[in-house]
């Protein structure tokens, strides 16, 4: 079973609130960029990815948590994340039961998570290759 399946099957099984919301926070996650990928990390947690870790979603028994693995060094303007806010990394958003997410805030903070992802990457591209290749092309 791939992850996708995984998830659909854990949603599935949550025949309360927690379901239709881990249903539609993934989905707008799922909308905010076309390359992101659904992953199964711990045992049980879907984790979503796009050049390294978005986000891992949680059903506790009270509540539906989101967890960015980045959050402490994303923008938040529209004050999404309300967990987690004294650690050095990680920010989440607590959704309980009636809660509604702000669907447009929630992609924009995907979309922070991305770029927050893939300018690490470049980061990590060893300064002497790059000279390497300027060097070899004059």
């Amino acid at each position: 079973m791939n992850p996708s399946e995984r998830i659909d099957r854990l949603i599935a099984g949550l025949t309360d609130w927690r379901g239709n919301t881990l249903a539609s926070v993934r989905k707008t996650i799922l909308e905010a960029d076309r390359e992101i990928i659904e992953e199964w990390k711990w045992m049980g947690s879907p984790v979503w990815s796009h050049d390294g870790m978005i986000a891992v979603g949680n059903a506790h028994k009270d509540k539906v948590k989101l967890t960015f693995s980045h959050g402490a060094s994303l923008p938040d303007p529209d004050k999404l994340f309300n967990a987690g806010l004294g650690g050095n990394a990680w920010r989440a958003i607590d959704l309980f039961e009636g809660d509604r997410i702000d669907e447009r805030a929630l992609k924009n903070l995907v979309r922070a998570a991305v770029d927050y992802n893939q300018v690490k990457l470049k980061r990590k591209t060893p300064a002497g290759s790059r000279a390497r290749v300027r060097k070899n092309k004059k």
